[in-house]
């Protein structure tokens, strides 16, 4: 493989804020399909197995997106602070967890504000909303995961993993009160 084929494609991913397809390389680099399928193969096996880096290349659907691996993302975080406000976050978390949710059953959750962050979160394309009786049915869209880098998208995963994420975050703090 040209050294040079695998930098353009690795510069693209490293540049790109979401995940990027196949096409959408191709269209930045005029690079053919296949060879751009070829280093994306290679890259992900050097990040992924062979290199010692805190960064990993994920495929999320038809997407690809290189970001920080898991077990350093708390780190990151801290000094790339989220573009979603904290309230709204929680809200995306309730729905994230108990998806499908009604909105009236979230209201009485997280209070009145909902309807805006509701508002917020589909108008950045996290979440859909269909009428569904005298309410709105809300549930994640396919963004929510390529967003947060998630590798999971069915609604049991995402529960999951949010469970996981809690533990782990409620033992740390544990932790950190008994030292």
């Amino acid at each position: 493989m040209d050294d040079s084929v695998k930098k353009q494609v690795e510069s693209v991913l490293f540049s790109a804020s979401m995940p990027v397809s196949v096409k959408e390389i191709h269209e930045l680099t005029g690079l053919a399909s296949q060879t751009i399928s070829a280093a994306l193969r290679v890259l992900r096996r050097e990040y992924n197995e062979e290199r010692n880096t805190a960064m990993e290349i994920v495929k999320i659907g038809k997407k690809y997106i290189m970001q920080v691996q898991g077990k350093y993302s708390d780190q990151s975080i801290m000094i790339a602070p989220p573009a979603i406000d904290d309230d709204s976050l929680k809200t995306l978390s309730l729905i994230a967890f108990h998806q499908p949710i009604k909105q009236s059953n979230l209201r009485r959750m997280a209070g009145e504000k909902i309807y805006e962050q509701v508002d917020f979160l589909s108008d950045i394309g996290l979440i859909h909303s269909k009428k569904h009786r005298n309410t709105e049915l809300i549930t994640l869209s396919r963004q929510f995961s390529e967003y947060f880098g998630l590798e999971v998208t069915k609604p049991e995963e995402i529960r999951s993993f949010l469970m996981e994420k809690v533990a782990k975050e409620a033992y740390s703090q544990i932790k950190k009160e008994k030292e």
